[in-house]
């Protein structure tokens, strides 16, 4: 392959392939289509559900709807260009596609750390400061923190986006990797200036590393206050608003973790593409799940959602059927 003397001269990057054989190709484009239906329905639902149900108008569903926003966005920013690669047996992806990619992938992912820190903190409140929760957490404050989670994944992004596509690259233009992140290019740097984008990295898992901290203490203060509840009702009821947040919290930080950290002797292109899969698809089509399992009020408010939908389906059908016509 030929080398490429700087940035400028590349015109497309090269993807790493799903898989060797065109049969495996299309058994991954399923899969993915699998998976990616799987999100957009899961976190479809809980969106419509919080957006229309005012029972579910409280802070905690308000992130929830913000959460499901921010898991749809990384799903749709890497899963398409996966299976439009498998489908037509390609492994290209322009220049400008793979900075959009980039951008939006760690702007998605930011936003979701960010929000998930803010949900811990939903989670304190409510527990050890009951008393304080409206003053905390009113619609005010929750827009302004929302807002400073979208606002921080922005400029995370595009600080990362920038530096990483001002590099000068002469490795060539082949990344091990089925979407683009920042490593794989930082690898096809030729210059010292990837210090400043490794300089970046650094700042930001010290950010993470911050958060993840704040989230440690945080639930350490909440098992000693639901503890304390004398009744087996209450600490059931706190624990099961918990569960489900601080298992989201542990999928995306253990996945992501091995994915920064695993040591080079590790490194093979299959075990990064499966870490990959790990911690950037297969989270947005779980997450709905787990939320849904141990929150009564969003499973009703889906199950009534849903059966005013086949309600008004069939009562179209069956106007549509009669010679009558139906008034509403």
């Amino acid at each position: 392959m030929k080398l490429m003397s700087n940035s400028s001269s590349i015109s497309q990057f090269l993807l790493l392939p799903l898989a060797d054989t065109r049969q495996l190709q299309l058994l991954h484009l399923w899969l993915f289509l699998g998976i990616s239906l799987a999100a957009l329905l899961g976190n479809g639902l809980i969106i419509s559900a919080v957006a229309c149900d005012h029972h579910l108008h409280t802070p905690m569903h308000f992130f929830l709807l913000n959460l499901s926003l921010t898991d749809l966005g990384s799903s749709l920013t890497t899963v398409p260009k996966a299976m439009h690669n498998s489908l037509w047996d390609t492994t290209t992806i322009s220049y400008m596609g793979c900075a959009a990619q980039l951008f939006f992938f760690v702007f998605f992912i930011s936003a979701e750390f960010s929000l998930l820190t803010i949900m811990c903190y939903d989670r304190y409140v409510a527990i050890c400061k009951p008393l304080h929760y409206g003053t905390l957490l009113g619609s005010r404050a929750c827009a302004h923190m929302a807002a400073a989670a979208w606002a921080s994944g922005f400029l995370n992004a595009l600080l990362h986006t920038a530096n990483t596509f001002s590099l000068s690259l002469c490795q060539g233009n082949a990344l091990g990797q089925f979407f683009c992140e920042v490593p794989q290019i930082l690898k096809l740097s030729c210059s010292h200036s990837y210090l400043r984008e490794i300089g970046l990295l650094v700042l930001s898992v010290s950010l993470f590393f911050g958060c993840f901290v704040f989230m440690v203490f945080s639930y350490v203060q909440i098992f000693r206050a639901v503890l304390r509840i004398p009744s087996e009702q209450g600490r059931h009821k706190a624990f099961s608003t918990c569960v489900p947040h601080l298992a989201v919290v542990s999928l995306f930080i253990t996945t992501g973790t091995f994915a920064c950290l695993k040591p080079p002797s590790m490194s093979s292109p299959s075990l990064d593409l499966v870490v990959a899969v790990l911690y950037s698809v297969v989270p947005p089509a779980v997450n709905p799940l787990i939320y849904s399992l141990r929150n009564q009020e969003l499973k009703d408010a889906v199950r009534k959602m849903m059966t005013g939908c086949f309600s008004a389906g069939r009562d179209c059908l069956l106007c549509s059927g009669s010679d009558t016509q139906c008034i509403s």
